[in-house]
């Protein structure tokens, strides 16, 4: 049955513009930024307080044995959390309190953002057990496929130019932090909350319990940024989706207003599984989202006064961004015939796919392990 068209649907629109309108909604769009945004500051701090107690007992230990350790569990972090961002928060609180080392947050924010696509493969499986054809079922689930591959494209080469770039020092002169008067502003609002989780609990438990309290804030902030009506934007605007620029510029804009590459990414499961948009239409617009959604993780830098944090955050955007642009510019079309490719083979046969899936499990672990056997 061929898919209803989107001019069908629109007659909703007028009265949900409306709705969004309303002052109502507005001021309970602003109650959740500002809940958000308290709860952000907050798990920052209960973490840092709880990094304290925890990052003496950790440092050299599984699993932050090596920067090849850190890796691994940033990326298999990210697959637990459904998210990279409140992975790399964490790894760059545990620098800022002493527990790895400025290579390990690199690398453990490197592998968060490698392991931050799994949510599209997992809405992919969804989408494809409702899609009525078998064409439909692959582009759903080839959707997470090419993410998570195209990701690790971009990412590792990206990883070792940014790597490179932080040990040559060249950030050394970058000390961006949280003014004075912000800080005071922290210590006065936030200071008293985490001081009193102190007394109730012991000291290692309140870094779990920040990272709980991120994971709200993100949670949050999902009901106040922009929806990203993927069905409408392709029925509006469908010529966007063949040009590799403009799906670069869309893609950057949309991870960094919803400040999460998870949610920019899944927006493309159903225009796949629907047809609107062809997979290797969506391989700008993913690589423009893997730059921006480290603009969340920046402020989080600062947020920490870790100046070095903030030049760990620079050197991998910095490094992912040359990749990505050399890519676009001088070998667009050979990468996306190699990456369909890739995708396709995989999708076509379900054992692949579960060796697939299998390779996406066993990689960060073996990475975790690597400081016991090495």
């Amino acid at each position: 049955m061929k898919e209803p068209k989107l001019l069908a649907e629109t007659p909703e629109l007028p009265a949900e513009a409306a709705r969004r309108r309303d002052p109502r909604t507005l001021l309970k769009k602003l109650a959740h930024f500002l809940a958000a945004l308290f709860l952000f500051i907050l798990a920052i701090q209960l973490m840092k307080r709880g990094g304290q107690s925890i990052s003496p007992r950790l440092e050299g230990t599984f699993p932050v044995d090596n920067m090849v350790s850190t890796l691994g569990l940033g990326w298999l972090s990210a697959y637990l959390v459904l998210s990279g961002s409140p992975v790399a928060v964490v790894a760059l609180t545990l620098f800022a309190t002493g527990g790895i080392n400025r290579a390990q947050t690199f690398t453990m924010l490197t592998g968060s953002r490698m392991g931050a696509a799994f949510i599209v493969l997992l809405v992919g499986f969804m989408y494809s057990m409702r899609a009525k054809t078998p064409d439909r079922r692959r582009a759903s689930i080839g959707m997470g496929v090419l993410a998570l591959s195209l990701t690790a494209v971009v990412y590792i080469p990206g990883m070792l130019i940014g790597y490179g770039l932080l040990k040559s020092g060249m950030f050394a002169g970058v000390n961006w932090h949280a003014s004075s008067q912000i800080s005071s502003v922290i210590d006065a609002l936030w200071g008293p909350i985490v001081t009193f989780a102190a007394g109730l609990l012991p000291a290692p438990l309140l870094f779990p319990l920040g990272l709980a309290t991120i994971l709200v804030s993100f949670k949050l902030l999902d009901y106040v940024l922009p929806s990203l009506d993927g069905e409408r934007h392709a029925g509006r605007g469908a010529h966007w989706l063949t040009k590799p620029w403009p799906m670069f510029a869309l893609g950057s804009l949309a991870a960094l207003l919803t400040l999460s590459v998870s949610v920019a990414l899944t927006v493309l499961v159903p225009l796949a599984s629907k047809g609107y948009i062809r997979r290797k239409e969506a391989i700008p617009y993913i690589m423009g989202a893997n730059i921006t959604t480290l603009a969340d993780t920046l402020v989080a830098a600062m947020l920490l006064g870790s100046s070095v944090g903030v030049q760990v955050v620079l050197a991998g955007t910095i490094g992912v961004t040359v990749v990505t642009l050399f890519l676009l510019a001088f070998f667009y079309r050979p990468l996306q015939r190699a990456i369909m490719a890739l995708d396709e083979w995989i999708v076509a046969k379900t054992p692949r796919l579960v060796i697939f899936v299998g390779i996406l499990f066993v990689t960060p672990v073996g990475l975790m392990f690597s400081g016991r056997l090495f």
